[in-house]
């Protein structure tokens, strides 16, 4: 009889890293704790199906469900050998994974992993807590919209008001960006009503108060600067219109125009290593009353009246761009060509140049002349039509700029007031500025949440609680990068040194600050080689370079999570 010879390949890539990762985190095992499974659950417990799951979402940018179980097929062997479990494909079935995501949809369920995940990080990775960013975003999808549905019509962040949305309103951990909250609401909400309960939830999670709140101005509003008041925390955020008139911040800078109010500059270090000026301003103090839970709270907010020098001018030459395109379309408006209309008339050519004005926004800021010319023409005498004389009547415009109108619209531009309650000597103008300007941690998250590799959008989901469900998942995934990329940070930083070889095409290419996506592609074409003879089972692994060994190192695992997949031959068929 023949011996039989079977040869299995399979791409292990940066799977055993993830689910290292997950596993550090304590993920398999606070989720088997807190979404317990029915008793007819048989086979690889939820905690590992969910971590499995998210390592392939992680891996390949895909979040469809009926993708998984056949690449969960073709990777048998490193999903064995990396959870130390029985995997079998039927685990990763498209009614498996919709039971999962049912069961993350649950809200108390979810908050209360959410709130031991938070403890259990900040231990772990001995993360400080001081700085929370509050924010909201949206995804929009062809999804059907049902009266009481998280799937609804609203302002899109999106720029597609036709679609329908959700959102999802999250806080994260600075200067990580690291998720601590996550809530999932209908897309037609307003994002105002949104921050007492995400910001109750981070206080729960994380048991401590003392905390400074970082929101844009629809986290200004009374009722929530107040709330963190009285919770002795603290809030750091812009006044919109509504809450600070422009003739209120016009009467603020009347002093900075008189030369009455001295202005701090605030400086930050340039990529050349260099400090740079980068606004300019000063501070007032106001009493503020609100009730809370029935109790009238008082409290002294500090207003930082701040002007971002490149904001203005870039408002500035913006402002002067429209006004160069109004007067080249009101110039247009004297110019006769084929099918282009004629204004013969005073009213219609003032109507139109009105017109161009708003549509420019620079109302006020032109003087618009109105000119009547009149041209006669001499007719000579034809046959029977006598020597006549006709008359042509033609009205003009002509704009002009009104310099002292435009220097008074100059003046205000790149003016913001921020309003916060932390004290001057903890909390400077200048690291008021600074604070607020690195809001783009919490946008970075929401572009990896809704781009590659966690791609929110498009979502192929049509049930609610499914939905919800996948929202929170790829939140944990989340999770997983910002902290992957911050202990190979932190390791280079307190060894001083740098990563090269993450970079195609220029080797010799060094960073101090890798991305978790960068450091994630260095695993691809990681391939296992599983060849079974009747007597024997022998195993090949794609040697790990310096690079990857680096990597692992930095983040303070051993080799062995790859290893193992060739020198343990004892996993199950």
């Amino acid at each position: 009889m023949a011996e039989t010879l079977t040869v299995i390949s399979e791409r292990v890539d940066d799977i055993p890293l993830l689910l290292a990762q997950m596993e550090q985190m304590g993920l398999p095992s606070l989720l088997d704790e807190h979404f317990p499974t029915h008793g007819n659950w048989g086979g690889l417990s939820l905690g590992w199906v969910t971590s499995i799951w998210l390592s392939h979402i992680l891996s390949q940018a895909d979040h469809r469900l009926n993708h998984v179980q056949p690449w969960a097929q073709k990777r048998l062997e490193t999903l064995r050998g990396s959870t130390g479990r029985v995997v079998r494909a039927l685990d990763f079935s498209d009614d498996r994974l919709g039971d999962a995501l049912c069961a993350l949809s649950q809200d108390g369920e979810w908050e209360a992993f959410e709130g031991q995940l938070n403890r259990h990080l900040l231990r772990v990775y001995e993360l400080g807590a001081e700085r929370v960013r509050v924010d909201s975003t949206s995804a929009s999808g062809y999804w059907g919209v049902t009266p009481e549905g998280v799937f609804q019509f609203g302002h899109s962040k999106d720029h597609r008001p036709d679609l329908p949305q959700v959102k999802v309103m999250m806080a994260t951990l600075d200067p990580l960006g690291l998720p601590v909250a996550t809530d999932v609401v209908p897309g037609d909400g307003a994002d105002d009503p949104l921050y007492l309960p995400a910001i109750r939830r981070v206080r729960e999670s994380l048991g401590r108060a003392g905390l400074l709140y970082v929101g844009d101005c629809k986290m200004a509003a009374l009722q929530t600067r107040a709330f963190l008041e009285a919770g002795g925390d603290f809030y750091l955020c812009p006044l919109s219109e509504a809450q600070l008139p422009p003739e209120v911040l016009e009467g603020y800078l009347a002093a900075v125009w008189a030369g009455q109010q001295e202005l701090i500059s605030i400086t930050r270090q340039g990529a050349d290593g260099k400090e740079k000026v980068i606004a300019e301003g000063f501070e007032r103090q106001q009493i503020q009353t609100a009730v809370v839970d029935g109790q009238s709270v008082e409290w002294t907010q500090r207003q930082l009246v701040v002007c971002s020098l490149k904001q203005a001018q870039g408002a500035k030459e913006a402002l002067h761009a429209r006004l160069e395109k109004a007067q080249g379309a009101i110039e247009a408006l004297k110019q006769r060509g084929k099918g282009k209309r004629r204004l013969s008339t005073k009213g219609a050519l003032r109507e139109a140049a009105e017109g161009i004005v708003k549509r420019y926004r620079v109302e006020g800021l032109l003087r618009l002349t109105y000119l009547q010319r009149v041209h006669k023409q001499h007719l000579r005498r034809y046959r029977d039509r006598p020597e006549t004389m006709r008359i042509h009547r033609e009205s003009q415009v002509k704009a002009e700029i009104d310099e002292k109108a435009l220097q008074e619209a100059i003046r205000p531009l790149g003016w913001r007031v921020y309003a916060t309650n932390r004290p001057k000597e903890q909390f400077s103008l200048a690291q008021g500025v600074l604070a607020y300007r690195d809001e783009y941690l919490i946008e970075h998250g929401f572009g990896r949440l809704k781009g590659q590799p966690l791609s929110l959008t498009p979502m192929y989901l049509q049930r609610d609680d499914h939905a919800t469900g996948l929202i929170r998942l790829l939140s944990i995934g989340l999770r997983v990068l910002t902290l992957l990329e911050f202990v190979v940070r932190r390791r280079l930083s307190m060894e001083e040194g740098k990563l090269a070889g993450l970079y195609a095409g220029n080797p010799k290419r060094t960073t101090a600050r890798p991305t978790a996506e960068a450091i994630l592609e260095t695993f691809q074409e990681v391939t296992l080689t599983v060849i079974r003879e009747p007597h024997q089972t022998r195993r090949h692994l794609t040697p790990l370079s310096k690079l990857q060994q680096r990597i692992l190192a930095l983040m303070g695992f051993s080799q062995g999570i790859y290893t193992t997949l060739y020198t343990d031959s004892s996993k199950p068929p």
